[in-house]
């Protein structure tokens, strides 16, 4: 996921520096890339126009998050990228039937989870359109990431 992208450009060296990957760049499948401590998702499966999933995308991508969510049994930290992410997400949660009160997306927010999940940190999406305006620089990528991996510590 993301390799190849120009979000990967972004992403995968913060994903370094926190130490959830091996190396600071992915630029092909079988490049020798790992995650650690770390899997990537989408809540949608497609690359949809302007980057934009319709409400029907999102819904007819949930089943495969569900089942990913239920082959990663030792999942205790989630990081959404975007509110397009974090909505997905909420709403696969509330599908399997866990109670989810409403939340709101805010970057460096971070909320407990009713369900094994124990805590959703939340980020921008590493997206061009984030990332060359400013909106999400490296040091706020960062300070999310180091968060999970404190948590991580924790557990």
């Amino acid at each position: 996921m993301f390799t190849g992208d120009g979000s990967a450009d972004f992403l995968i060296p913060a994903l370094h520096r926190a130490g959830f990957a091996n190396r600071l760049q992915s630029e092909r499948r079988n490049d020798g890339f790992a995650l650690r401590d770390c899997y990537m998702t989408a809540v949608a499966r497609c690359a949809p126009p302007d980057n934009k999933p319709t409400p029907g995308e999102l819904s007819n991508c949930r089943n495969w998050l569900l089942n990913e969510c239920r082959l990663l049994p030792r999942i205790s930290a989630v990081l959404v990228l975007g509110k397009i992410a974090m909505d997905g997400f909420i709403a696969a949660m509330r599908k399997a039937g866990h109670p989810y009160p409403p939340m709101k997306f805010a970057h460096g927010a971070s909320y407990p989870l009713p369900c094994r999940f124990r805590r959703m940190f939340c980020s921008y999406h590493p997206s061009r359109q984030n990332t060359q305006t400013g909106r999400l620089t490296a040091p706020m990528l960062d300070a999310v990431l180091n968060k999970i991996r404190k948590s991580l510590r924790q557990s």
